[in-house]
């Protein structure tokens, strides 16, 4: 396990403020409800709060995007893209909303998926892998923050609960790229424990604006 904390900078393209950049953790610190101390959000609107406290990106998607993005290979390194946690063995197929883990003294909970931001574009300094990254879905995911704790370089990382083995991030975000899903299949997703109140909000209202366009259903 390797943890990334990271202030705010400036883009280099156009010197807006980011939180994207991050570097190795290198002594134990606090997490709590908003995230590990010493870490910034430039944009509190859209990135951090209690249910993006901490950010995991799997580690295998970099590969893939050095191969679409040939020109950013050298940038293309865990921690680059803005996570705070890297591990592998996990992504998007085998991590389930409401799934609690251990992380040192603290336990956390996948809340929802990241929805990519178009500063990752600038970061790396091509166009077009923010689109890339939802459309395949290589978004990583977010935690919230159930037991406030220490944690630190080499800290333990062990999953301890699992509420819904159907209700993987990939499935989540299949269902929220299909162009006309069923009204059901998002209403049946909005239902599913410890998803966050955003998502959950995004699903009923898209499947709310099916219907009325398909009132014979």
């Amino acid at each position: 396990m390797t943890i990334f904390i990271g202030d705010i900078r400036l883009l280099p393209s156009d010197s807006k403020p980011t939180g994207i950049f991050k570097s190795k953790l290198q002594m134990p610190a606090w997490l709590g409800c908003d995230g590990i101390a010493g870490d910034a959000q430039a944009d509190r609107r859209v990135h951090g709060g209690p249910e993006k406290a901490v950010h995991q990106y799997p580690a295998a998607h970099y590969p893939r995007l050095a191969e679409v993005f040939p020109e950013a290979g050298s940038l293309l390194v865990p921690g680059s893209i803005g996570e705070n946690l890297s591990m592998p063995g996990w992504d998007e197929t085998n991590v389930c909303i409401g799934d609690t883990f251990r992380l040192g003294d603290a336990v956390i909970q996948i809340s929802q998926p990241r929805t990519p931001c178009w500063k990752i574009d600038s970061r790396y300094g091509v166009e077009g892998m923010a689109r890339f990254i939802e459309a395949e879905g290589l978004t990583g995911w977010y935690f919230r923050v159930i037991e406030a704790g220490i944690v630190g370089p080499g800290s333990e990382f062990s999953l301890i609960e699992r509420l819904s083995a159907e209700a993987t991030v990939s499935g989540l975000l299949a269902l929220w790229r299909k162009q006309r899903p069923a009204p059901e299949e998002l209403e049946c997703f909005a239902e599913t424990p410890a998803l966050s109140p955003n998502w959950v909000n995004k699903l009923r209202d898209r499947g709310r604006q099916l219907r009325q366009r398909s009132p014979q259903q």
